[in-house]
């Protein structure tokens, strides 16, 4: 299977090509066909090469496609590389990727766009693939463009919105930021090595410089802090809400976030060299993990929660990266997948039974009313805060047992970032599904569960979320840690714990107890108390305001970038367009207008003239001559 390799990203590419050239003239029930099933055969392929890999020896495996560039010395093939790592991506991007196109189905039934959005998500698929399955960074740096041009495209789906067309362009914008980074590493890469081949380069980064090494891992690092809403390039993620709930899921949990994850994992030898760069990760991955975490606390939009609920989860993820424990961070972005989108997709069903209202505030007591809803939102809830057994806890407790043996300061900001998790997502849990219905008389006269199109995939991603666990079971339970030994041919520096077994029960006990007792303190609040969020922001404290308002980052880039570049815009478009460029244009246009315009006067048509005109000229031309010797 692993020679097939190439169908992977095939498929949603040749279901790209069919929806996009005939998506209007087909019913919307074959193209919502034909984008599932094109994803669903890549997942099937993929699947077979996850079992070939793991019963075979060779754990690396290149598969050249074609010849792609050959310019001098200048070789670069485009070749797939399948391994460990991107087997496993493999496995997230086309598994999760089904079910969220098998749920937008019925979610996006009554769209006009149908066909349009199935064409974007085929596309969003098969960049994706490219970025993980690239044997070079080249072609990762292809999908990694790809699934930025395709996250403004679906972000602003509904393009007659002005707000959802500023948000795709706000995306846009800031990875583009990253991306230069990400760019400027590469020729580094190159200019360095001579290759961008990973097994060249990785097997040369010895011999380089460590100041060389820092350089190009900090430069890679700025590509993952913008695809990944890393501080201070996340301000996109929060506002790509604005697109239909399954891109959120998409986005979110299966394809572009965790690209700069699984980029910092593949290049993990630059890492492992460079203390300085692998530490600049670890503190920007705890300070986005404990920055979004707050500002979810008083969130109201039960999207917004998710979208930094995800930013929180990246950046314990990059902080598991920063301290050495790369399996452990790609553990998470498993699990996460899991629960990340069925939290999303279960949104959507809320959403879709609340007539569009995202507001948790107009819901409560949807329990009996989406009970398939509800149950699995409660099985992801319980996930991301950490509660045994569901998979959320096994990963998330790796990352701090990691961080724990590497900072002891570095764990108690991540132990605060989880627990505050467990608050605001009780919080969503609580507002939404308890108490008595808050909403309008017609919006509790529409209240129903979502189709099955949409619920199964809630109910396949719940049983993940709940086993999960098992892909990374702590190795002092005497289990053997399958992801740990599944990634250990491509991690270039051992990241099993060295704790002793009862500090590692500790820190799981302080983890469990912590997460516990607040989520008793939430129920106390929301349910007991029946404390309710004020309607009004003019109600809220000072510093409420403050982390309601998101701690007015948007404000200040709009006033620290924004307006000064409009300002200098508009000087030189000012006088430099308009004064210097367009006078100098418009001067040589006026100037031969008016040599023209004293040119044709000599024209006159008299033939006595010309001849008086003729004898002068040669008169001149001796007069010259005679003058010249």
């Amino acid at each position: 299977m692993i020679k097939l390799a190439s169908l992977v990203p095939l498929f949603p590419l040749i279901g790209f090509l069919i929806n996009g050239f005939f998506g209007k003239k087909i019913s919307k029930g074959l193209s919502g066909m034909i984008a599932s099933l094109s994803v669903l055969a890549s997942f099937v392929v993929s699947v077979g090469i996850f079992i070939e890999l793991q019963g075979s020896s060779q754990k690396e495996n290149i598969v050249n496609v074609f010849s792609w560039i050959n310019s001098g010395t200048l070789q670069i093939p485009f070749e797939f590389l399948i391994d460990p790592l991107s087997s496993l991506f493999l496995l997230i991007i086309t598994g999760v990727g089904f079910l969220i196109h098998l749920y937008s189905v019925g979610y996006m039934h009554d769209d006009e766009g149908f066909s349009r959005f199935f064409t974007y998500l085929n596309l969003f698929v098969f960049f994706m693939l490219l970025l993980v399955m690239g044997n070079n960074y080249l072609i990762t740096f292809v999908g990694w463009e790809g699934v930025g041009l395709c996250s403004y495209l679906l972000i602003g789906f509904w393009y007659k919105n002005t707000a959802y067309n500023n948000a795709a362009k706000k995306a846009f914008i800031m990875n583009r930021i990253g991306d230069l980074g990400f760019l400027l590493g590469i020729i580094l890469i190159f200019v360095t090595f001579g290759s961008i081949s990973y097994s060249e380069v990785f097997d040369k980064a010895g011999t380089a410089s460590v100041s060389t090494i820092t350089t190009i891992a900090l430069l890679l690092f700025i590509g993952a802090m913008g695809k990944s809403a890393q501080l201070p390039l996340y301000t996109w993620l929060p506002d790509a809400m604005a697109g239909p709930t399954p891109v959120s899921a998409l986005i979110h949990a299966a394809t572009m976030v965790t690209a700069g994850i699984f980029m910092v994992a593949r290049s993990n030898v630059f890492y492992s060299i460079s203390d300085v760069a692998s530490e600049t990760v670890a503190i920007v991955g705890v300070a986005t993990a404990l920055f979004a975490a707050t500002i979810g606390l008083l969130q109201n939009d039960i999207k917004k929660i998710l979208a930094y609920s995800t930013v929180s989860q990246l950046g314990l993820m990059f902080l598991g990266l920063g301290v050495g424990a790369y399996s452990s961070a790609v553990f998470h972005v498993t699990t996460h997948a899991f629960f990340k989108a069925l939290l999303f997709l279960g949104a959507g069903s809320v959403i879709h039974a609340m007539g569009g209202e995202q507001d948790i505030r107009k819901m409560g007591g949807l329990k009996g009313k989406i009970k398939i809803t509800f149950v699995t939102m409660l099985i992801g809830t319980i996930a991301i805060s950490g509660i045994p057994p569901f998979s959320g806890f096994f990963s998330k407790d790796e990352i701090l047992a990691h961080t724990y043996e590497h900072n002891k300061l570095l764990w108690v900001l991540g132990m605060i970032a989880s627990m505050l998790t467990a608050f605001y997502m009780f919080r969503l849990l609580f507002l939404t599904f308890y108490g008595t219905f808050r909403g309008t008389h017609e919006q509790e006269h529409h209240l129903h569960e979502s189709p099955s199109s949409m619920t199964i995939p809630l109910m396949v991603l719940a049983v993940l979320s709940v086993i999960g666990g098992v892909l990374g079971l702590p190795e002092f339970w005497g289990m053997g840690n399958w992801m740990h030994h599944n990634l250990e041919p491509i991690i270039k520096r051992p990241n099993y714990s060295i704790l002793h077994h009862d500090t590692e029960w500790m820190l799981m006990g302080l983890a469990v107890g912590g997460a516990a007792t607040v989520i008793y303190f939430t129920y106390l609040l929301f349910m007991k108390h029946g404390v309710l969020p004020v309607e009004k922001e003019e109600k809220l404290k000072p510093w409420q305001k403050v982390i309601y308002n998101k701690y007015y980052v948007d404000e200040i880039y709009d006033l620290l970038v924004r307006k000064p570049i409009d300002f200098l815009s508009g000087v030189f478009h000012k006088f430099f367009d308009t004064q210097l460029i367009d006078g100098i244009v418009n001067g040589v246009g006026s100037s031969v207008k008016n040599i023209g315009s004293a040119v044709r006067l000599l024209q006159t048509g008299n033939i006595g003239f010309y001849l008086v005109s003729m004898v002068m000229g040669v008169v001149l031309i001796v007069l010259l001559t005679f003058l010249v010797k």
